[in-house]
């Protein structure tokens, strides 16, 4: 008899029958299962039959897939693949063109199954496709639906792409230089040669040699987004696969023919939203042309390099004026180059240099400020004369701000970090200028000294404002400004007071739009944990307690134990003579049946404390509580040892009553609840392995030494 855990009910289709509702049991042999709906519909020869989802991906159901069949799936009998296979290998070979174009369409479709896939590969299918492409005897909707297959066949790795002979790989090219071709055969031909660039660099050489750049950047102009998207991606195969002497090599040709712009042109410009496929290309483009700049980032100054050297007094004389400089003497020049290192910002003004052993940034830092005080000398000068001039320690210093902003700058363009498989977000702005990093930083690093003046800040503020110009830089860039020029306004106009109007308002959206769900979730939560707390005043009155007898007589004070019988129905209560004894239930010869109780009293509403009213102590009151029983002239009377235990029997007697828990102690272990609760369900558990079952329970330690013993603190 099959478990209920491996009986699946399913539907199982075949055009022109009645569909069959049975359990599959995924213990039985699926060959079995195969007979069994054959002979439900009569149809001879089982092992010519197979299952395949009817919805979705038509995947064929095996015996090492069958387990993802769930309940209502439903899967439709059809051809087993071998047989598929057999029939798709003789329509190709067809004398019928209409056969052919059929059989290879179907081929197309099916070909996406690896089952499928292995059986047709088995009977040598793939080859016949390669002869069919380079004998290039076809009509355009047979050759389409031939590459097509090819593909299909070739994704499921089981043939190398090594075994493509030199005579396919041409044809394939061909069909991708050609400058009038049917536009389905160009665009798998782009993905075919991308994969095999992707496969092995052997093939990237005989794929760079056979491909004419020119025709894959006249791709980019085209119309049709698909053939874009794919000429973008054997573009961005050949950059990644290349070597480093490649790389440099084509690096060179795409800036010759000035790759970013034809791309900002084509197809930025000219789309009104470009595909998620398109952004990744174009985000990767972006992400290896920047990491150029990584040996610069990661190389630090070089004290003996002398063009370093030169650079470096460049960036000094370019800001003051040293005409006099070669009539001093060694010891009065090297004076004055310290205190206008000094002024130009760095940290060691005796050698600058120490400044840039930072890498990252490294020499790009370097690079950053020779581009700005070169392009923009007037910008520069005006920068460090008046930073340098001021008295009161709010001077910005412009080489550590500089050095800062370079690697915020690396940082925000991901310079260095290989791109992501699934990274698209590209900035539309590099592929409208040239040099970048540069041109950002000059524009940068005039807003950190506008932000600097806007904050008031001192030198101690200097991590404060390099956060607040990081905020500017990251959320101008993330409007996607398409030029310089309106990147330059946005992050302008984007001034302190702005940042902490949106950093406010952001705030106060964020608590809106949380707080509701909170509330909601708590809401959610309440009952379950009511009902927590609720067992375990119930059991905590199963486990009983000992109370004492207040005697009038000041004489030692009595004890009895009183305790809910486990059905919830009985408490049972009674003397007992020593405190350490925990008697048995059998032994409390008292009891009240739940159902008799009529009500629970508390503190001075108590008969006992009313009959010693105003000899008790207001310890006592809050400590007192009664209930009454058959017409409340009998009453059983509790003064609990702590505030823990008359909470915990006054929550329990309240829950056998039907009436809600009231005292602090519930109230205050439902928030700790709530709270834990909460949190556990907001954890960010992405990616966070939960094991099935529970971690094993360590061994037992060799003593229970250090155990505490709460129920004297209590007391």
């Amino acid at each position: 008899m099959p478990q209920q855990k491996d009986i699946v009910k399913i539907a199982i289709q075949m055009p022109g029958a009645y569909p069959q509702l049975i359990q599959l049991d995924q213990k039985k042999p699926l060959s079995a299962v195969i007979k069994e709906v054959c002979d439900g519909w009569n149809l001879p020869g089982p092992d010519n039959y197979a299952l395949q989802y009817a919805d979705g991906v038509q995947t064929y159901i095996t015996e090492s897939n069958r387990l993802d069949i769930k309940n209502g799936c439903i899967l439709r009998l059809t051809k087993a693949p071998g047989r598929c296979a057999e029939d798709l290998y003789k329509g190709i070979q067809s004398s019928d063109s209409d056969v052919r174009c059929d059989s290879l369409k179907q081929l197309a479709c099916v070909s996406t199954d690896v089952t499928f896939a292995q059986e047709f590969i088995s009977r040598n299918g793939h080859s016949l496709l390669v002869k069919i492409v380079e004998d290039a005897h076809e009509a355009p909707l047979i050759m389409a639906h031939t590459l097509t297959g090819f593909m299909e066949l070739m994704d499921h790795g089981i043939v190398s792409w090594e075994n493509v002979s030199a005579v396919f790989i041409k044809k394939i090219a061909s069909f991708v230089n050609a400058t009038v071709l049917d536009a389905s055969i160009q665009q798998v031909s782009l993905a075919i040669l991308e994969s095999m660039v992707l496969s092995s660099s052997s093939l990237f050489q005989q794929v760079k040699q056979e491909v004419t750049l020119e025709r894959l950047l006249s791709q980019l102009q085209v119309t049709n987004q698909q053939i874009q998207t794919k000429a973008m991606a054997l573009l961005m195969a050949l950059l990644q696969t290349a070597g480093h002497a490649d790389r440099q090599e084509l690096f060179v040709f795409l800036g010759k023919k000035n790759l970013r712009q034809y791309i900002y042109k084509n197809i930025i410009h000219s789309s009104a939203s470009v595909g998620d496929e398109m952004a990744h290309y174009l985000y990767v483009l972006q992400s290896v042309t920047l990491n150029h700049l990584e040996s610069r980032m990661r190389m630090p100054l070089d004290s003996y390099n002398q063009d370093q050297r030169e650079i470096l007094h460049g960036l000094r004389q370019a800001a003051f004026e040293t005409e006099s400089e070669n009539s001093l003497s060694h010891e009065r020049r090297r004076s004055l180059c310290a205190k206008e290192f000094k002024k130009l910002g760095f940290s060691n003004n005796s050698n600058p240099g120490q400044d840039l052993l930072r890498a990252p940034p490294g020499l790009l830092a370097l690079d950053t400020m020779a581009h700005f005080a070169s392009r923009y000398p007037d910008a520069y000068s005006r920068f460090v004369l008046e930073n340098s001039s001021r008295e009161d320690k709010h001077e910005c210093p412009f080489a550590r701000s500089s050095i800062q902003l370079t690697l915020i700058l690396c940082e925000i363009l991901s310079i260095g970090e290989p791109p992501s498989e699934t990274g698209s977000d590209y900035h539309p702005i590099f592929f409208a200028q040239d040099q970048l990093l540069d041109e950002l930083f000059c524009i940068c690093i005039q807003l950190l000294n506008k932000t600097w003046k806007e904050m008031r800040a001192t030198q101690e503020d200097f991590d404060k404002v390099m956060q607040v110009v990081r905020e500017q830089i990251t959320r101008t860039l993330s409007s996607k400004p398409t030029s310089l020029e309106l990147f330059k306004n946005k992050v302008n106009a984007l001034n302190y007071s702005e940042i902490l109007k949106l950093r406010q308002t952001e705030r106060l959206h964020q608590e809106e739009t949380l707080a509701p769900p909170v509330l909601e979730l708590k809401e959610r939560l309440r009952p379950e944990l009511l009902e927590l707390i609720r067992q375990q005043r119930l059991n905590r009155l199963c486990q009983g307690t000992l109370f004492r007898k207040i005697s009038s007589r000041r004489r030692q004070d009595k004890l009895w134990h009183c305790r809910l019988s486990p059905n919830h129905k009985v408490l049972h209560f009674g003397d007992v003579e020593e405190e350490s004894e925990t008697p048995t239930i059998e032994s409390l010869q008292e009891k009240i049946p739940v159902a008799d109780i009529k009500a629970l009293l508390m503190g001075k509403d108590c008969p006992h404390m009313k009959e010693h009213k105003g000899k008790q102590t207001k310890e006592v009151l809050a400590l007192a509580f009664s209930v009454t029983y058959d017409v409340e002239e009998y009453s059983l009377n509790f003064i609990a040892s702590s505030r823990t235990d008359f909470c915990l029997w006054t929550d329990g007697l309240s829950v056998l009553l039907g009436r809600d828990m009231s005292s602090e102690c519930m109230r205050s272990e439902l928030e700790t609840l709530l709270s834990m609760e909460i949190k556990l369900r907001l954890l960010d558990l992405e990616n966070v392995p939960i094991p099935d079952s529970a971690p094993p329970v360590p061994k037992p330690p060799s003593n229970f030494n250090f155990c505490y013993d709460f129920s004297q603190a209590e007391q």
